[in-house]
């Protein structure tokens, strides 16, 4: 058969056969006229070479497996070499994942360690990267989902902070309480669940919180005697976070969502996760005073809250 067949019948292309051919692995007869002649051996030996390689055996290197045929075995691993090589490309393999390895982790830090250096914010100088949104994010509506809570009181709820503490919402303290709640903050080394830019009100925790603390000490002077941002994701991510972020005010866990339960706030899935939306309560005297729901944009909400705050002095 022409070697336009042979690779055909062999599920290669006729450039890989040739190729095999320069290397000498395959020796097709050669007719009076010239033209090579492929037979059904030489079909076996290119899906062989072919087989091999798709196991990471280099083609340079399948030359063991195709003289175990030429000895008439019935396999091409029947012989010792053909088992040598096998190992030989065993420990090929885990030498270059142990090198891909090392240079994955040597990315991790490099990250790491870039994302908390860049997220140093000079006097006057604005934190671009952090506080900007992309443009055309879909804007939530007003569902009526925290209609019932201004004036309810506050669930004894014990939340872990990132400072340490352990926080009772229902008395964190004398005056008034901001928390805002929202459903998850990314990190530079962790994706965010598929289509989160999509989901109404999901795109800007990161934003939001830099908004909270850029407008802290304005806060706390407006009568905010304590900033919390709230979330479920674990104490241990929210103090990478926090770190990060170089945030001035502690973040709350609440991995259950229980405070949702309680107040029946609104939440959503994606990712397979359910979560907070976004919402910011004022709390005082163990009472829900006020809240802002929906948020947005969030990159704005601070200075939203401490337009309230001044507006209604304690």
């Amino acid at each position: 058969m022409r070697i336009g067949d042979a690779a055909r019948r062999a599920g290669a292309t006729v450039k890989a056969v040739r190729y095999y051919e320069a290397l000498g692995l395959v020796t097709p007869v050669r007719l009076g006229n010239g033209y090579r002649d492929y037979g059904e051996h030489d079909v076996r030996v290119i899906r062989e070479i072919r087989t091999l390689n798709r196991l990471g055996i280099p083609v340079e290197l399948t030359r063991p497996f195709l003289d175990c045929i030429e000895s008439g075995r019935p396999h091409a691993d029947d012989c010792p070499a053909s088992l040598a090589g096998y190992q030989d490309a065993i420990d090929d393999l885990t030498r270059r994942i142990g090198e891909l390895s090392a240079r994955r982790a040597a990315l991790v830090r490099q990250l790491h360690e870039a994302a908390h250096r860049n997220s140093t914010v000079p006097p006057g100088e604005p934190m671009h990267d952090f506080t900007s949104l992309p443009a055309g994010l879909p804007v939530p509506e007003d569902d009526g989902a925290c209609d019932h809570l201004p004036g309810l009181a506050v669930p004894r709820l014990e939340l872990a902070a990132t400072d340490g503490r352990t926080v009772r919402l229902d008395a964190p303290g004398p005056g008034r309480t901001v928390v805002y709640l929202y459903p998850l903050t990314g990190r530079p080394d962790r994706d965010l669940p598929e289509g989160w830019d999509a989901i109404p009100g999901a795109r800007g925790c990161t934003p939001e919180s830099c908004g909270f603390r850029d407008h802290h000490e304005e806060l706390v002077e407006a009568g905010a005697g304590r900033v919390f941002g709230l979330s479920g994701q674990d104490t241990t991510y929210q103090r990478e976070v926090v770190d990060r972020l170089r945030l001035p005010f502690a973040i709350l866990s609440d991995p259950g969502l229980r405070l949702a339960d309680e107040l029946k706030l609104p939440t959503f899935e994606a990712g397979g996760q359910r979560l907070f939306k976004r919402l910011t309560l004022v709390l005082r005297d163990g009472l829900v005073e006020h809240v802002f729901y929906p948020v947005f944009p969030p990159n704005e909400h601070a200075g939203q809250v401490l337009e309230w705050l001044r507006a209604h002095p304690a």
